[in-house]
Order: structure tokens, then sequence, then C-alpha cells
């Protein structure tokens, strides 16, 4: 990538014009070096205005990612984690990934407001530009076996939805297993990667992206109805306050779990399932379809679905979620 890229979109945050003369000097390099920036930026998928005589300026106002100032947020919590800040990665969870089997250290963030490779569930491609997301992995490391982490990805969502709520999206709410939705649009998703044996340590990569404000060219390639916290709270979203809220929320939860388990999350987790005592159907990989009626949440995360042969069993990874049709 372009080394002036992302100095120059420093400078272009403020949303105001600023001439390629004095980005040049402000950096010490020439115009056509600048010029060169910004078109990497754009093939970034990044906007920016160009207009003769003015200079190049973002559509608006951007906050980029800034460690003081979720350090700030964070108060006590902020001695328990080890940030990693990056204006543009691949993957925030592959990033982690890799750094766990390398011994990173529990507690360890890796966050970006700008990922070119983002995974999301089965596959799928999380979609960002500049400023849309925020993408963020937590390394979490637990004396448990991987065996004994089953309800992990909700728990996770609670902490993301009592976040929502402090910032007054009173409206959002979890989707069984790791999906968040404002009415039957996607606001968040929660992806979980695991390392270790089944039974002694585990090491568990949290990765979460939460949708701040998508511009209409990514809306139009997501493959699902989405939504953003700007569409409903109006107001503009500065992501170094929300991560900072978000890992004070985890370590929390995160200490929970690990000292009760799900079972003890169960109740309030149920209380916010968009889906809870309805109607739904069950969307196997293979195609397969069945109807029943969300009964609740077993103590191990598991989905209970009451149909023709009672009460049945459902499992992370196994099926999609959605409301009945009529």
């Amino acid at each position: 990538m372009n080394n002036l890229v992302f100095p120059i979109l420093r400078l272009l945050a403020d949303g105001r014009f600023h001439s390629g003369e004095d980005i040049a000097r402000q950096f010490s390099v020439t115009r056509a070096s600048v010029w060169n920036a910004i078109q990497a930026a754009q093939g970034l998928g990044i906007e920016i205005f160009s207009v003769r005589g003015r200079g190049y300026r973002l559509p608006e106002p951007v906050h980029l990612l800034d460690e003081g100032a979720v350090l700030a947020e964070m108060a006590s919590a902020q001695q328990r984690f080890k940030l990693k800040l990056f204006d543009s990665i691949d993957s925030t969870n592959s990033y982690l990934m890799q750094q766990a089997a390398n011994g990173a250290l529990h507690g360890s963030v890796a966050a970006a407001l700008l990922q070119t490779k983002g995974r999301g569930r089965r596959g799928r491609r999380w979609q960002a530009a500049l400023g849309a997301s925020l993408t963020f992995s937590l390394l979490w490391r637990f004396q448990l076996g991987a065996a004994a982490l089953s309800g992990l990805s909700l728990a996770a969502g609670l902490a993301l939805v009592r976040t929502l709520h402090q910032y007054g999206l009173q409206e959002a709410r979890l989707k069984w297993p790791n999906d968040i939705l404002v009415g039957e649009r996607k606001l968040a998703g929660i992806l979980i990667e695991l390392q270790g044996d089944m039974d002694g340590p585990s090491a568990a990569v949290i990765g979460i992206g939460l949708n701040l404000k998508l511009p209409t060219a990514i809306r139009t390639v997501i493959d699902q109805p989405v939504t953003d916290m700007t569409s409903h709270l109006h107001t503009s979203i500065n992501p170094n306050e929300l991560l900072g809220q978000l890992l004070n929320q985890l370590a929390d939860v995160l200490d929970e779990f690990e000292r009760a388990g799900f079972a003890s999350m169960r109740e309030e987790w149920q209380l916010h399932h968009a889906y809870q005592g309805q109607a739904v159907r069950l969307l196997f990989p293979d195609g397969r379809e069945q109807h029943g009626n969300v009964h609740g949440i077993a103590d191990d995360g598991v989905l209970l679905v009451q149909n023709e042969h009672g009460t049945q069993r459902f499992s992370s990874g196994e099926i999609s979620l959605r409301g009945q049709l009529a």
C-alpha cells in the first residue's frame, strides 16, 4: 500500500478542502506523490472529492482510530487490554489467530476502520469502507477446554447489546447465534475462532463487525438486509468511544462466562432475543427447512425449537434462522 494514503486521510478527516500543494508541503513530497496516494485511496474504495482550484476532501468528517481516545473511555479496564490499531488490515481475526499461535497475550485487541478481507460467518465477506464499520477482534485465553466454550458467541452478543442500549439504540436485539438486529436488518455480527485442546487450555479470537454508517455502494453488494447505527441514532458515532465501551462490557461478560458459563446469562440473553417465542423456519446448508416455535436457549447456548417432534436442539453452525414467512 502507498505509505502516504493514511497520513493524508488523517489530514482530510476534518472534512474540509486541502489543496494538493498544501498536502505536498505538509509531507515534503511532490504533487505527483499526493495524486498517486489519492488514487491508491480510491482504489481501496475510499471516496475523495477532487475540485480544481480547491483540492481534495472527504465527503464528510471521519473519526479515525486513536489509542489514547480508546483508553480514555475504558478507565480502570484499560490495564486488561493490549491495543493494536490499524489504519487498514486484511482481517483482524486472521491477524490475531496468527498472533495467538505465536504466544500473543491474553486481552490482545486488533481493531481497524477498514478491512480489505474481512470475514463473516460461513465464509461470507464482511463488506467495508472507511468509517462505515468498526471491526475488531479480541484474544481471550481460557483455562477451559474448547469443548466448554459453547455459548461464547452468545455471551459476546450480550456485551454488544448492552453497549448499544447504553447508546440509546434500544431496538437492538439478538439473533441466535451471533448477529445483532434492528427490526429484520443486521446491524452487527460475531465470528468466533478457537485454538487449543478440547479439554485443556484454549484461546478464542472473538471478531466483531458493527455497522456505523453504510454508504449506498456498500449496501447494494451485501446479500442480506442491513442497517447501521447512524440511521437510528441520527448522530455521528465516535468509534474510539464505542470501542472502549464495548471492551468494558466484553471484559465483564467474559469474566462471568469463565466463572459460570453461559447459563448465568441465559435469561438476560432471552429477554433480548428477536425471535423468542416466535414461529420460525430453520434453514440448513443442504437446503432443507424445518418449522417450529423458538422455545428458548439451553444453558449451553443451544437453540431449543418446539415442533411436531417435541423440543429439538440445534447447535451453532448447522442452521440459519429467519422469521416465519407468511
